[in-house]
């Protein structure tokens, strides 16, 4: 299937960009739709524990969002790190470039340098700096970084990390876990769906816009994964997997490619283990892991949409999105969410 960048285009009100969560959590409107029927519902994300199937496994992604947007001077400097390739060397974007010049030892603050190694050919700059990452003198000027569509804001940093967040290592919530609260998450439980956490480290290539008019000849990110051995066991005996999160069918749907490949069986089956994945998902995909999906709203020409697009139909994710709009559903990382079954 050849498919161009224009084939996962809609246009947006603005207004529709949430730029704040909804307050309680679970009080998100969530799209429901089935695939057998092509029905469309609107309920509430509180309501999920009634439209979950009986027998399936919720999969959550359990990245914590790391406070890795460093500013000085007021928010006048700014070192967005992206990898730290050893305590005291990291790759990151910087503003303003002019400021950051290949060679320059660059004050930060007081007794705080950051000098310039290497730029690369898109402006990320390797910088040593004068202390480790992890030093206490850094503290102050760590926080936690927002999606670029929603205005900064250091009073929603903790709402921007899901309830069960643990392990640190994302630079973007996997947003579709944004909607639980503990009040959801007992319901569940006493209903008796099993849940399990894998991790998937986010990172911002999940931004990154696909530039290629041809959708195949974009080249996808790697993110880090991590998928522990009692949870592929217990997956390995589930019958229905409703993965929550774009993120949690990257890690599902690699890690079950990988032993397919191996054992060329028809059953899946899930791999434990750690590693990275620059799984590409689009119309015409063979879903092999995932039964039901839970996600946000995502951004026009996206990946993520376009993964999305190919658990439905590029036909009916049009329509869903052409419903969503009409009905003033919320996007994006603070918005509403669906639920694909």
């Amino acid at each position: 299937m050849s498919l161009g960048i224009h084939d996962f285009d809609f246009e947006l009100p603005e207004r529709l960009i949430a730029q704040q969560p909804s307050h309680p959590r679970d009080h998100a409107k969530l799209l429901v739709y089935d695939r057998a029927t092509q029905r469309i519902q609107d309920r509430y994300f509180y309501e999920l524990d009634s439209l979950l199937e009986a027998d399936t496994t919720l999969v959550l992604n359990n990245s914590r969002v790391e406070k890795c947007r460093l500013l000085f001077e007021g928010g006048k400097t700014e070192i967005f790190v992206l990898d730290t390739i050893e305590p005291y060397h990291v790759q990151a974007m910087v503003r303003p470039g002019k400021k950051f010049k290949m060679g320059k030892r660059v004050l930060l603050a007081p007794d705080l340098y950051a000098e310039v190694l290497s730029i690369t050919e898109d402006g990320l700059r390797t910088l040593k700096l004068s202390h480790s990452l992890g030093d206490a003198v850094f503290a102050p000027f760590k926080h936690t970084p927002l999606p670029p569509y929603i205005a900064q804001n250091e009073a929603l940093s903790e709402e921007y990390q899901t309830i069960y967040a643990k392990d640190e290592g994302s630079k973007a919530a996997p947003t579709a876990g944004l909607h639980f609260t503990p009040e959801l998450m007992q319901r569940i439980a006493k209903s008796g769906i099993s849940v399990e956490e894998l991790t998937l480290h986010v990172g911002m290539g999940t931004f990154a816009p696909v530039k290629t008019e041809r959708i195949q000849e974009h080249i996808m990110h790697e993110e880090r994964y991590f998928l522990p051995e009692g949870v592929a066991e217990r997956l390995n005996n589930t019958p229905h997997i409703t993965a929550v999160g774009t993120t949690s069918v990257r890690v599902l749907e690699s890690v079950v490619a990988l032993s397919m490949e191996v054992e060329s069986g028809a059953n899946r089956k899930f791999e434990a283990g750690s590693g990275s994945t620059d799984i590409f998902i689009t119309p015409g995909y063979h879903y092999q892991a995932v039964d039901a999906l839970i996600t946000n709203f995502h951004l026009p020409k996206s990946t993520l949409l376009m993964l999305v697009a190919a658990f439905v139909g590029l036909e009916e994710m049009h329509r869903i999105y052409a419903h969503a709009i009409a009905t003033e559903y919320r996007f994006y990382s603070f918005g509403d969410a669906m639920l694909l079954r």
